[in-house]
């Protein structure tokens, strides 16, 4: 069976239009496009909740096998390592205004991983101290609720990236820029729909108060 190759590798961190940007590859026919809300529903996970328990690598041509694209976390915390496996795909590093990015995350993926209310025990419990190993703790170095620690980590992200990436390959993007930038690096044609934005802090939170809920009744049903 013959696998697409990733052709996109997102690079930015979570926050970052990351959704939006989900959405906007896949109208580009890069579907589907990995992303957080995939690894709720998807067996490839187990690869990443490996390599958080363990600090291995995982086999990237079985987590990607049927993706197109990734963004966000996880993949974005292995942003290095994609890109050299996936030696043809580009790079894309979505970013924003720092202040707004920090706000953001603290509202949203800080205050996710650091929720006391722990789902019981399973596989869900271990998707999220996967994910919070590999954002809270390796990402971050633990240190997500200091906003100068965070930013300096966001900082060096992104000159990491655009010095190690050759500048050919990368493209640096705000998703406020829309989709000419996006489709002149990609070499596609704009479509005619409006770009997707999408996942604001308040979509966030009240997809995560919904989740909670579920977790909640799911208990008490038990």
């Amino acid at each position: 069976m013959h696998h697409m190759a990733l052709c996109l590798i997102g690079a930015g961190f979570g926050r970052t239009g990351t959704r939006s940007l989900k959405t906007a590859l896949e109208m580009l026919r890069l579907a589907p496009c990995h992303h957080m809300a995939e690894v709720r529903e998807h067996p490839e996970d187990g690869h990443f909740r490996v390599a958080a328990a363990r600090g291995d690598l995982p086999d990237w041509d079985a987590v990607f096998a049927n993706y197109g694209a990734s963004v966000d976390w996880p993949s974005a915390y292995f942003w290095c390592e994609i890109a050299a496996h996936f030696a043809d795909a580009k790079v894309l590093l979505s970013v924003r205004l720092e202040e707004d990015w920090y706000r953001s995350i603290y509202a949203t993926i800080y205050r996710s991983l650091t929720d006391p209310a722990s789902p019981p025990p399973g596989l869900e419990r271990e998707r999220r101290q996967a994910i919070y190993e590999i954002i809270y703790n390796k990402q971050f170095g633990g240190q997500l609720g200091d906003k100068d620690a965070a930013l300096k980590v966001y900082r060096d992200h992104i000159a990491e990236v655009q010095r190690t990436i050759a500048p050919e390959r990368l493209l640096t993007y705000n998703v406020a820029e829309g989709w000419e930038p996006l489709c002149a690096f990609l070499d596609l044609p704009v479509p005619d729909e409006p770009f997707p934005l999408t996942n604001t802090t308040k979509d966030f939170q009240e997809r995560l108060a919904a989740r909670k809920r579920v977790d909640e009744a799911e208990q008490e049903g038990d």
